[in-house]
């Protein structure tokens, strides 16, 4: 189901097990702390993120009995998938006891969340949520009703200025209105290009990210352009985006593994690492040669050209480099 039927649905009841995924990790985040704070269960929950993940703890945790009298509620934030039959194991023990509760908040692909759903059907005593990117205007209200839950003065010129810069994430919004509420006063554009850093570099990561699973990629430089990266600076992160997908590539021909420590010098976290580790198997030797002398071409037609030139110049780039992919 999607977000304006779960909303109805928590009106009249709490569902046992709980699959969500998407886009809007500020809403997954939202309805986790909804049931913490619904069961009263902060400080007897078990919460296993990422590596954590165990399912025999698990499983023990959803058969026992409740201490106290209290809720067992799990929590479970996975990019990976969990295996079918593990799954359906602990949506049936959830289902089992009127104190078990199961979240599975899983951050992988669009595709594998489809696939997980399965486990949380109507059958099997489950619901899934698919949660979509919010809109410009609902991120609006969203921090407009956050910024009254913290008493802030701030006007929708000022919330409107520090969607751009954080790229419309809006659990960094969140994160950065709670900073700036101990201001205790008025919070103006100003405050926020002065106080908030701008998530620009990771827009063009993400960018980069997309031209390489060829995805369209005008809109993100539009709007890296609005927050005031330049054409230069945008070529010379894909350059160096670039190297890091060749070197990954070079070292896992050679070792037939990944190893980001080993490769940059500095350990990634796991899940950049493996997916950096997955574009760089995608593209063939050949067409990274292509995409070298492409770049060192680029980068002396965008000296040569005019600043009037320029954003023209790197569409023109970028669409070319991803035609080799």
């Amino acid at each position: 189901m999607y977000q304006k039927e779960f909303d109805q649905k928590l009106k009249t009841s709490l569902p046992k097990a709980v699959l969500f995924y998407g886009e809007n990790d500020y809403a997954i985040d939202h309805y986790l702390d909804f049931y913490i704070q619904k069961l009263d269960a902060k400080e007897s929950l078990l919460a296993l993120y990422f590596d954590e993940w165990d399912f025999e703890r698990t499983k023990a945790f959803l058969s026992q009995t409740s201490l106290f009298g209290g809720t067992n509620l799990v929590v479970i934030k996975h990019n990976k998938k969990i295996q079918k039959k593990e799954l359906d194991i602990l949506v049936e023990l959830a289902n089992k006891n009127s104190d078990n509760y199961f979240l599975f908040a899983f951050s992988g692909s669009d595709k594998d969340g489809k696939i997980l759903q399965s486990s949380f059907s109507d059958k099997t005593g489950g619901v899934w949520v698919r949660l979509f990117a919010p809109n410009p205007r609902e991120s609006m209200a969203l921090l407009q009703q956050k910024a009254r839950e913290l008493d802030m003065d701030i006007d929708a010129y000022a919330l409107q200025h520090l969607i751009a810069l954080l790229h419309n994430n809006l659990a960094l919004c969140a994160n950065e209105l709670e900073k700036l509420a101990i201001l205790g006063a008025k919070v103006t554009s100003k405050d926020i290009d002065r106080l908030v850093y701008s998530t620009a570099p990771l827009a063009v990561e993400q960018l980069l990210i997309d031209l390489f699973n060829k995805k369209p990629i005008t809109t993100t430089i539009n709007k890296l352009l609005e927050l005031g990266e330049d054409e230069f600076s945008i070529l010379r992160s894909t350059q160096y985006f670039i190297n890091q997908i060749f070197l990954f590539h070079a070292y896992i021909k050679l070792h037939g593994m990944i190893d980001s420590k080993a490769i940059l010098g500095y350990p990634l976290p796991k899940p950049v690492e493996e997916q950096k580790a997955q574009l760089a198997l995608r593209v063939k030797s050949a067409a990274l040669l292509k995409i070298y002398e492409h770049l060192l071409e680029s980068e002396i037609a965008m000296k040569r050209a005019s600043s009037s030139q320029r954003e023209g110049l790197l569409y023109g780039i970028l669409i070319k480099l991803q035609g080799y992919l």
